[in-house]
């Protein structure tokens, strides 16, 4: 309609020349001023519409957490409501957990058992070590005898029956330090290395009880808001990521930038920059004294692939031929002004207009004014929002 408007000077200039020559408006001598109008209106349509790309899919996107328990059993104490804040660490329900108490009361008694065993192997190791020594010296005292029973058979006034039975204790006795030899290695292998480990095992089962039973207290891991509670005490707290027992809305970053997401027509890629100035009209900033109504705001990002182009394997080949919707070209915005970010309501949906202004020249300076435009264009449609109540009615890119 504006272009239109603009662009119907040749025919209000041909309609007064008439009227002042006397002549009648005809076909034939208003033809000439009609087809100027409309071919400056196509050109005027054109630059506009080309240049000033405009999308009705705009959104402001946030995340969710949802609410899983790490463990089954019926719930028996909820904390919390569906609108309240919490923050980290804050406990939001218990599950029954006498299974898992029990469980780590077991490993508790395998660890003190082991501690037990311990002391019990470093007394053996006392005794074993004592043993050997007792069997070292009487192996001494059998080698002397030995040896003195043989100088006595080489002098001729020992017995070799004497020597004989002495050899045969000193090879007890080298089997009996053996022995004991033997008995002090494994209580020594006993004590660093069979224990510490059973050591670690228990240590580590104790643990593992320990967190099974940490699971049945559920945390919050962010500040946020509760919503979508479905769990009351006495109903079973299940595992299952599809059934979450409740909702978080985590709070805004305060260092990250709000970015409004929008999608665009494929064939705006040639316009689209980033850097390019741009206005955001949303559904819930909407105001009837029009103010913060229509934000400024830039290009910061365009997604570098179009979603429907995306292959997922599976076990039939994908036909081009059957992707006959063709996907929008997804582009990131921010907000010009940082304080105009808590006047964002997450989730809202948004009209952007963008406005081309890296043309150079004087063509470009025209280019660039035709986007007023599309600036009073967007605010009618705002005004137009308010008094229908409906929204941001449009449809397309």
């Amino acid at each position: 309609m504006f272009e239109l408007m603009f662009t119907s000077f040749p025919v209000i200039i041909r309609y007064f020349q008439l009227r002042r020559r006397g002549e009648a408006m005809t076909v034939w001598n208003m033809k000439t001023a009609v087809y100027l109008w409309l071919l400056l209106a196509f050109f005027l349509f054109l630059t506009i519409f080309y240049f000033h790309q405009k999308s009705y899919s705009g959104i402001v996107p946030f995340r969710t957490v949802s609410v899983v328990a790490q463990t089954s059993g019926p719930v028996t104490e909820i904390n919390v409501i569906n609108g309240q804040r919490v923050e980290t660490g804050d406990v939001l329900f218990r599950i029954e957990d006498s299974s898992q108490r029990a469980a780590l009361a077991q490993a508790e008694a395998q660890f003190d058992q082991i501690t037990a065993d311990e002391d019990k192997a470093r007394e053996t190791l006392r005794v074993s070590q004592a043993e050997e020594a007792a069997a070292q010296i009487e192996l001494e005292n059998l080698r002397v005898d030995l040896s003195e029973a043989r100088t006595l058979l080489e002098r001729q006034v020992g017995r070799e029956d004497d020597v004989r039975n002495l050899q045969a204790q000193v090879s007890e006795a080298e089997a009996h330090v053996a022995a004991m030899r033997a008995q002090v290695d494994l209580s020594e292998t006993e004590l660093t290395q069979t224990i510490p480990a059973r050591r670690k095992a228990a240590e580590t089962a104790v643990e593992s009880a320990q967190v099974a039973l940490d699971h049945t207290v559920v945390r919050s891991f962010t500040d946020g808001v509760v919503t979508q509670l479905v769990l009351g005490e006495g109903s079973p707290a299940t595992t299952l990521i599809l059934s979450p027992a409740m909702v978080i809305i985590p709070d805004r970053p305060a260092d990250t930038p709000i970015r409004i997401v929008a999608g665009f027509s494929q064939i705006a890629r040639s316009t689209l920059y980033e850097g390019m100035p741009a206005e955001i009209a949303c559904n819930s900033n909407a105001d009837i004294n029009f103010r913060d109504s229509v934000l400024p705001a830039k290009v910061v990002g365009i997604q570098p692939a179009v979603a429907s182009g995306q292959v997922i394997p599976g076990a039939r080949l994908v036909d081009p031929d059957s992707l006959a919707e063709r996907g929008s070209l997804v582009v990131y915005f921010e907000l010009e002004y940082p304080e105009h970010e808590a006047m964002m309501l997450d989730g809202t949906g948004c009209i952007v207009q963008t406005y081309t202004n890296n043309i150079p020249g004087i063509g470009g300076h025209v280019v660039a004014a035709t986007g007023i435009i599309k600036a009073v264009g967007l605010r009618i449609k705002v005004w137009g929002m308010l008094l229908s109540g409906i929204g941001l009615a449009g449809g397309g890119h």
